[in-house]
């Protein structure tokens, strides 16, 4: 190995291994089959896989953090396996990333990855699970609306089903009408301030829906090729695009009709915005996207929908408290601060509500929500539902969703 060991982006989770307390290390984007477990002292090795240091530097570093002489064959050993499993930012990754992209591309669709794990994978089971969780949801008096996008939850059917159901069934008819499908997907692997496109249409167990081939090239002739591509393989697991596109399928199914396309966008995270005190306005990148979106879609029947979870709150979030019912009656005024944003269409002060608490709620929809409303230009809107799900089993933890109809 000749580069200086520069770890990838990963995930991180703490296990129990045979009794064990282990560092377990996930590969968002899944470019080998390896999964990696490593016991605490030695997993402070990673603190010094930057890219700043060879080998022998980090041995170095490693014996002096740990104040404690390691053996160098085992520092030898670790940075090889962290190699050979393509978690080091190299030429074996960044080989394996492009075999990986290139077999992806060669697919005739986006498969549908959480068939048969996370919903059912046959057209009949799915109708009918879809359908129940409409059960208790009173459409009387109900007079269908030609909205332009709805604001809805991407977590799981099982905890976020009611929700899905009323945001949905009162988007139906604008879904129906819509030329085009447009969906703002959370990336919960990308980058800081990415949009991030695929020209794979996405498969469901309806089928497949279609999508615009030339619409995908003007916006990555906007932005760049690379931007537009460099994380395209957050497609295949990302399920923020992919619930939306199962309940858009189920609808165009229930009607009888083909679906129209649609355009997967995922959204990057805001953080680095926050943070250093900057502003999505002043992304060039973000800037030309919307834009471009703009002028590409005027005169089209668009319907928007931006796939989110609202906040992300308590010790499974790695906050030192539990969400008592003073503190989620605290939480839902704060989402509903939001939602008044959002239903004024006000990309701005949503934006300016979660910077000025710097996202401590760990807002999930925070880019995908303003780049909707910045993409619908003004908008006013109905508030159609909220929970607060279950994150752990103590239910100290929480994650909140909303559904919301904007015109």
């Amino acid at each position: 190995m000749t580069e200086k060991p520069q770890l990838r982006p990963l995930d991180f989770q703490q296990v129990q291994h045979q009794g064990q307390p282990m560092w377990y290390l996930r590969d968002p984007m899944k470019l080998t089959d390896y999964q990696l477990l490593m016991p605490p002292a030695l997993a402070q090795i990673l603190l010094f896989c930057d890219g700043t240091r060879d080998i022998d530097e980090i041995h170095e570093a490693l014996c002096d953090h740990l104040n404690a002489p390691i053996n160098y064959d085992i520092v030898v050993d670790t940075i090889a396996q962290l190699d050979e499993a393509c978690l080091l930012e190299n030429e074996r990754s960044r080989k394996a990333r492009a075999d990986l992209r290139q077999a992806y591309r060669m697919q005739p669709c986006r498969p549908a990855a959480l068939a048969g794990l996370s919903y059912p994978e046959t057209p009949a089971v799915l109708t009918h699970l879809l359908d129940s969780y409409a059960a208790e949801d009173n459409l009387n008096g109900w007079e269908p609306r030609y909205g332009r996008a709805i604001v809805a939850p991407h977590i799981d059917y099982q905890r976020g089903g009611p929700v899905y159901a009323k945001t949905y069934r009162r988007a139906e008819a604008a879904i129906l009408n819509a030329d085009l499908i447009l969906v703002f997907g959370t990336d919960h692997n990308g980058g800081p301030g990415t949009f991030t496109l695929t020209k794979q249409p996405y498969a469901t167990p309806y089928g497949v829906l279609p999508t615009d081939p030339d619409l995908i090239d003007a916006l990555a002739a906007a932005i760049g090729q690379d931007a537009a591509f460099a994380e395209e393989l957050n497609h295949r697991q990302e399920h923020s695009v992919e619930l939306a596109a199962v309940w858009l399928h189920y609808i165009y199914q229930r009607a009888g009709v083909p679906p129209k396309p649609m355009i997967p966008i995922l959204c990057g995270s805001f953080h680095h915005f926050v943070v250093n005190g900057r502003h999505p306005t002043q992304d060039p990148r973000l800037t030309a996207a919307i834009q471009t979106l703009k002028e590409q879609t005027a005169g089209k029947r668009v319907f928007s929908v931006a796939s989110v979870d609202f906040a992300h709150v308590g010790p499974a979030f790695s906050d030192s408290f539990n969400m008592d019912e003073a503190r989620r009656a605290a939480l839902k005024q704060s989402d509903f601060n939001l939602v008044q944003a959002i239903l004024r269409g006000d990309e701005s002060l949503f934006y300016d509500q979660i910077a000025a608490v710097q996202d401590r709620h760990r807002i999930c929809g925070f880019s995908s929500i303003y780049l909707m409303l910045d993409y619908l230009g003004s908008a006013e809107g109905l508030h159609i539902a909220y929970d607060q799900c279950p994150a752990d089993e103590q239910n100290n933890s929480l994650v909140s969703i909303a559904g919301i109809l904007l015109e």
